[in-house]
């Protein structure tokens, strides 16, 4: 910047490249946005503000000039979402909602961004956005993952929009747009989606590409010179193009309003910015996180007509022009609840679907059918072979229920209408959705589609469990999230059989048993996932993953759905048991085997059943030292899985040391010792090693 100085002793705007020589009430709000956010980086010496500074402009053109919003209702359900992608520029969208009038989004609030948060101090102006705060759509920060998240709300919005909208009765219009940085772009996850989107033809998806040239690490080109326009035009995207982002809000405006004319496609926006505008490390690494100098922040201010040593004021003029979008939205959300009001007497039977899905209420029809539903009928069956008929009679008694498969459904079991098929090809009012081979995305995009609104979306996927392993990162996002999606993993043991150790998995269950506020459930047998359900469908803040298998398993005796909602529970008891055995999914039915022959033999065995660690912990000591009592008696846990999580409950694990092998069920669990055989031959070692001990003062150990 140059040295001159205009009125205030500040350079003139015309004095500095960008700004014309007269401000707008645009210029006046995109420095007032670029100064508050100033601001916020200095209260605590540092924060992603970078970006958050040459995204000013994008931040006026799309929150006083395009969105349709509430800030007096950030639940409105027609509204449309905003996903912050590159969500550690959080200060961004944190100044924008207390700008535009989002009550709880107070001056006091932003303040406490980059607290240390002493004595228990706590703000809602977290690092990175969290879906718990009005105003924030999708918990993000794992670059890539919010692209994924706003092609999940786009579905969302397309599939109630042409299931209810009538004639004259627009009842759904929400768009979609997000913000994206370089490096969510550069995430496998995002080209998922971002292809998938592209095929699906989402007409109100706008992706807006924050293009400032500058990683973490250093300039752009020095990682990454791909052609991004040409890459999202072979997508099956429109792509618009602005030059000048960083001053240009009429422009960006310009390009808004011209996605919302486009069809068949969704819409990219390449925006030209500078990341750290205006100050002395613009246009480097060096702007992306920290505190900026303050001779740059004292020009920018003069600019604006401030007090270089005023902090967190924002102009009258410019307050005024952003607040307007609160009564501006006030008035859109009253208009559209006439809307529905006249809508409920022209067609009140879609009208009282339409309020139902607004509430999220399933109804009772799926909980009918969960508890009277006869087990017998599956006796024998592959627990993912039941799973794919439950799947069937759920979906027609929810009509929320919605998702699909990573390109293995016929294996999952997961069956389909052609004509339920969300794809233009056949139309938007279907509900199951083609992922492709995009585990990753189908988990994230899921997480979308539960967040569009609570309850409104209750979101499936299907692939084998080793494949979760590519998905872990959704998955996790939306434990995180509180976001109730529901993922059927089949082929969850080395019964997977030939295809090998590849598919394999020995330590899947580890990390989700390990995932805060996520159900990992492997019931046993058809009796237990009619249970597993239950628990799946009443958790409306939690996801499930369904641990299913490829075989049928061999009998299990006194297996309950309703008893195994608790965790685990005794399925065969002795008055004076010499040593507890449990187990779940494949391997239990062996283990009841081997209880079997070893009580012949005179070593009474009590064997439990133990479908869900997370259910368990939830119950109280006194049911929890009923199954596993605290006495000394040797416990011995027994699954085709490394045995990480299990020395919390037993004495003793037998299970997998080492991946698995490309061979036949049965000969597997001959090999690897976990058949009954095995397990009855491993489990009379272990007592005449404790020779009568007390085997919790012995100590765990790997048998």
């Amino acid at each position: 910047m140059t040295a001159a100085n205009g009125t205030n002793g500040a350079p003139s705007p015309a004095q500095i490249k960008g700004w014309r020589a007269e401000l707008d009430d645009d210029d006046h709000a995109v420095l007032a946005l670029r100064n508050f956010i100033f601001d916020i980086c200095a209260q605590n010496n540092g924060g992603h503000g970078g970006s958050a500074i040459g995204m000013a402009a994008i931040g006026v053109a799309l929150y006083k000039h395009t969105m349709r919003y509430n800030p007096s209702d950030p639940s409105w359900f027609d509204r449309d979402r905003f996903v912050l992608s590159n969500g550690h520029t959080a200060m961004w969208l944190y100044a924008l909602n207390h700008l535009t009038g989002f009550d709880n989004w107070t001056m006091d609030e932003i303040k406490g961004y980059g607290s240390a948060k002493a004595n228990g101090f706590t703000t809602i102006c977290h690092a990175h956005p969290e879906i718990e705060i009005p105003g924030v759509e999708v918990t993000t920060g794992p670059l890539g993952q919010g692209i994924a998240n706003a092609v999940g709300l786009a579905i969302a919005s397309r599939n109630l929009a042409a299931r209810f909208n009538k004639p004259g009765f627009d009842v759904m219009q929400s768009n979609i747009y997000c913000m994206t940085g370089d490096g969510c772009l550069m995430e496998g996850v995002a080209l998922e989606a971002i292809s998938l989107a592209g095929s699906l033809q989402l007409e109100n998806l706008v992706l807006l590409y924050d293009n400032n040239a500058v990683t973490c690490d250093g300039p752009l080109d020095w990682i990454n010179t791909e052609d991004i326009n040409g890459k999202m035009r072979a997508c099956g995207w429109h792509v618009l193009d602005i030059l000048d982002g960083s001053y240009d809000v009429l422009n960006i405006v310009a390009a808004l309003r011209l996605s919302k004319t486009n069809t068949g496609k969704p819409t990219f926006i390449n925006i030209r910015t500078v990341i750290g505008l205006g100050t002395h490390v613009a246009g480097t690494f060096k702007a992306h996180h920290g505190a900026f100098d303050k001779e740059s922040i004292a020009i920018s201010k003069r600019i604006a007509g401030q007090d270089p040593n005023t902090t967190h004021q924002i102009p009258e003029r410019s307050l005024a022009y952003f607040r307007e979008r609160k009564t501006h939205g006030e008035a859109l959300q009253a208009k559209w609840n006439e809307l529905v009001r006249d809508y409920a007497k022209a067609h009140p039977d879609l009208a009282k679907e339409f309020e139902a899905r607004r509430r999220g209420d399933y109804g009772d029809r799926w909980l009918d059918i969960l508890q009277n539903l006869g087990s017998e009928d599956f006796k024998g069956n592959a627990t993912r072979e039941t799973n794919g008929v439950l799947i069937d009679k759920l979906w027609k008694a929810i009509p929320g229920l919605c998702g699909g498969g990573a390109d293995l459904v016929n294996s999952n079991k997961f069956g389909y209408a052609d004509d339920d098929v969300f794809h233009p090809s056949v139309g938007f009012k279907g509900r199951y959705i083609r992922y492709g081979i995009r585990e990753h995305a189908m988990s994230a995009i899921s997480n979308g589609l539960a967040a569009f609104h609570p309850g409104t979306f209750v979101p499936l996927t299907a692939t084998f469990l080793i494949f979760y392993l590519y998905a872990a990162p959704g998955v996790r996002m939306g434990a995180l999230s509180h976001l109730p999606v529901i993922h059927c993993a089949t082929h969850d043991s080395f019964a997977e059989g030939q295809n090998g150790p590849t598919h394999q998995p020995v330590e899947i269950d580890s990390l989700y048993r390990a995932m805060p506020n996520l159900q990992y459930i492997r019931p046993c047998d058809s009796e237990e996932l009619l249970g597993a359900w239950m628990l799946a469908l009443s958790a409306r803040t939690t996801p499930t993953i369904l641990s299913l298998a490829r075989d049928a398993v061999g009998p299990v005796p006194a297996t309950d759905r309703h008893k195994m909602v608790k965790g685990a529970y005794i399925i065969i008891d002795e008055p004076d048991p010499k040593v507890t055995l449990t187990s779940c999914g494949t391997n239990l039915h062996y283990v009841a085997a081997a209880a079997k022959s070893l009580s012949a033999s005179g070593i009474s065995v009590r064997v439990v059943s133990f479908p869900c660690f997370t259910q368990f912990d939830k119950q109280d000591e006194e049911y929890k030292n009923s199954v596993f009592p605290h006495d000394g008696t040797p416990i011995v846990s027994v699954e085709e899985y490394v045995a990480t999580g299990w020395a919390r409950y037993v004495t003793a694990s037998i299970g997998m040391t080492g991946y698995g092998y490309s061979a036949s069920n049965p000969s597997n669990y001959e090999r690897f010792g976990l058949d009954a055989k095995a397990i009855e031959a491993k489990v009379r070692k272990y007592l005449g090693y404790l020779n009568g001990k007390n085997a919790r003062m012995v100590g765990w150990k790997q048998l």
